[in-house]
């Protein structure tokens, strides 16, 4: 009988685990190594998971009832209850503060003021909302936005398209400190309007500026390459929360959640059907900053209950069950939905919307081949003003109906052209800025959009479907319904300044105010405001898609 030599038979084994371990991962369904430099150099990078951004709250989504849950004293019966669900995303844990916003204008003014000064002045809040006509308002146009004392409070006199400008200022600056701190970016005190970081230029290869290094590549044509999406170094785009997003943030219903049953429904985002805290220590107290009844901002001297006669700093009050403040109270927040009174009923189930506009990054036509490729263009130019004129009926001394005349007014804005030098407005929310890549909305008579062959979608505006387009109208006169299109346009349920409010620039407005009573802190109440108008007591917060898992590793 053959003696079997084992220590022999384990050092093989032993080689054989260590030779495996040390072999380059596969591909499951090629069979092929990933990094390996023989084979084409395929890269599968390291990566665990999303980094929380600066200011970020993790909220972990899940299912809810949207909608009303206090009283409809308006009878507006625009927030019929209605299950959804929202994905995981991130939230500020805060309002933007004035000192927040003040390091965006100066940075703007740095940057931009001495070419395109425009493009500061566009991003200045309007500190003239504060002004009343019956009021000593004075101090707050002066001070509020730019003295120190106020420098924790939330801006505002910023309207729709200024938050989001902030936003896409602010996801460069992240991405940019982001490539510094990695030791890819050499830090650059100065920068001007030409060599400015853009994330969407540099992923396009159309930013200005050059890397202090770039990656190591295993193609071995090109040893060193620049950063790409597929590295998961860059962090998604800051935005505004969607309506959703936000009323599910705001009710931190995570806090009231045994297995998968919520035990209590809030009205508020806290427990119980009252707005002063319950808790011994701080019993009787306000929850947050509103108007406790007619003419009380702020309580009594001597005990100034909310302790705030305007708005409060930032961290003010008790934050809800995310760990996020202020979403009852001190001021009204913008967030990304156009308003239409029947978006609960219409909207999707899972993550609901209301505004989508689809866009494209515009191409230049005289690199396409054969309909496919192109170079992507970036706006080179400054912001101009576009003349437009628009009918107003002034009033008589007696307070009457005047004449109508037509009055011209500059509005900033960049026209461009598409891949067919067709004029192409910017489409809301993109700010041509120079350095920034130029998008445009999609369409039908660009081959390359494909709309004909897609089923999901046909054209790029759907801000009015179902509640406010042709086929969900109430005609004003049914002589009409055999025109065309835009004589059907004219007749529209929502007769912007005519018959209604309401119009494709109506954007939502969330929570309550330093100016609002009790009902408005509920987060299932609605109000709307044209996105090119600001007020004393509307600010925002910015919010990011999560990707990848919705509860993270560490769950």
């Amino acid at each position: 009988m053959k003696k079997i030599n084992y220590k022999k038979q384990w050092l093989s084994i032993a080689l054989t685990v260590l030779f495996l371990s040390c072999a380059k991962e596969r591909s499951p369904v090629t069979g092929w190594a990933y990094n390996d430099p023989s084979n084409g150099g395929f890269e599968k990078v390291p990566y665990e998971e999303q980094e929380t951004g600066p200011g970020l709250v993790l909220i972990e989504g899940g299912t809810f009832t949207m909608g009303r849950t206090e009283q409809d004293v308006p009878f507006d019966w625009n927030n019929v209850p209605r299950r959804v669900t929202v994905s995981s995303f991130y939230m500020d844990e805060t309002e933007v503060s004035n000192f927040s916003y003040l390091e965006y204008l100066y940075w703007t003014a740095r940057v931009f003021g001495p070419t395109f000064p425009d493009i500061y002045y566009k991003a200045l809040p309007d500190t003239l909302v504060w002004r009343e006509k019956l009021a000593y308002n004075e101090p707050y146009v002066e001070y509020y936005l730019r003295h120190p004392s106020y420098r924790d409070y939330p801006v505002v006199g910023v309207n729709w398209l200024q938050a989001n400008d902030f936003c896409a200022w602010r996801t460069d600056r992240v991405n940019e400190f982001i490539l510094i701190r990695e030791g890819l970016l050499e830090h650059t005190p100065n920068p001007t309007d030409q060599d400015y970081f853009s994330t969407e230029a540099y992923l396009s290869g159309k930013w200005q500026g050059q890397l202090l290094q770039k990656l190591p590549s295993y193609d071995e044509n090109n040893p060193e390459r620049d950063v790409r999406m597929e590295d998961g170094i860059f962090l998604p785009k800051y935005r505004l929360p969607t309506e959703a997003e936000w009323e599910f943030a705001a009710y931190g219903l995570i806090g009231n959640t045994i297995g998968e049953r919520i035990t209590d429904r809030r009205i508020y985002p806290w427990n119980g059907h009252g707005v002063r805290n319950s808790d011994d220590k701080f019993i009787g107290q306000m929850m947050g900053n509103f108007i406790r009844g007619a003419g009380d901002y702020m309580g009594v001297a001597g005990y100034l209950n909310d302790a705030a006669d305007i708005t409060a700093p930032v961290y003010s009050y008790w934050p809800n069950d995310y760990g996020l403040y202020n979403m009852a109270g001190n001021v009204a927040e913008w967030v990304m939905d156009v308003y239409r009174p029947n978006t609960l009923q219409d909207a999707d189930e899972f993550r609901p919307f209301r505004g989508n506009v689809f866009v494209t990054q515009q191409r230049d036509s005289a690199t396409l081949v054969g309909g496919l490729g192109g170079e992507i263009l970036v706006n080179t130019d400054g912001p101009i003003y576009q003349k437009f004129k628009h009918k107003v009926n002034p009033p008589t001394p007696h307070g009457g109906s005047g004449e109508t005349v037509e009055v011209e007014d500059s509005v900033l804005t960049v026209l461009t052209k598409d891949p067919y030098g067709n004029s192409n407005a910017t489409p809301e929310g993109k700010s041509n800025i120079p350095g920034r890549v130029l998008w445009r909305e999609v369409s039908s008579a660009v081959p390359s959009d494909n709309l004909d062959e897609r089923r999901n979608y046909k054209t790029a505006d759907y801000i009015n479907y179902l509640d406010g387009d042709m086929y969900s109208s109430i005609y004003w006169s049914s002589d009409d319904v055999e025109g065309t299109l835009q004589e059907k346009g004219d007749k529209l349920m929502y007769e912007y300044a005519k018959t209604s409010l309401i119009n494709d620039k109506a954007r939502v407005i969330k929570g309550g105010s330093w100016r609002d009573r009790a009902y408005y802190m509920s987060p299932g109440v609605r109000r709307f405001l044209d996105q090119r108008q600001a007020t004393a007591w509307l600010g925002f917060r910015c919010a990011m898609t999560r990707v990848g898992s919705p509860r993270g590793l560490g769950k």
